[in-house]
């Protein structure tokens, strides 16, 4: 099953945790000001260790493929 789903009713369609109105952005804040795994789980009781996981493992997947461009100074 998967954890991280779209769906344009939910949020505009960003990426979710399933079963929740809770967005892989919002993990990946956590994550990036310090937050535990465990302090995000106690935080947020709906979320699982594997969806904080599942988040993570999202956002370095979609960054494997996202195109990236030079701009110009």
């Amino acid at each position: 099953m998967e954890r991280i789903i779209t769906n344009p009713r939910i949020l505009a369609g960003k990426p979710v945790i399933r079963g929740t109105r809770i967005p892989v952005y919002l993990v990946l804040n956590l994550v990036a000001h310090g937050k535990t795994m465990k302090q995000i789980v106690d935080d947020y009781p709906d979320l699982e260790e594997a969806d904080v996981k599942a988040a993570l493992e999202y956002a370095a997947k979609h960054m494997r493929y996202e195109e990236t461009r030079q701009l110009e100074a």
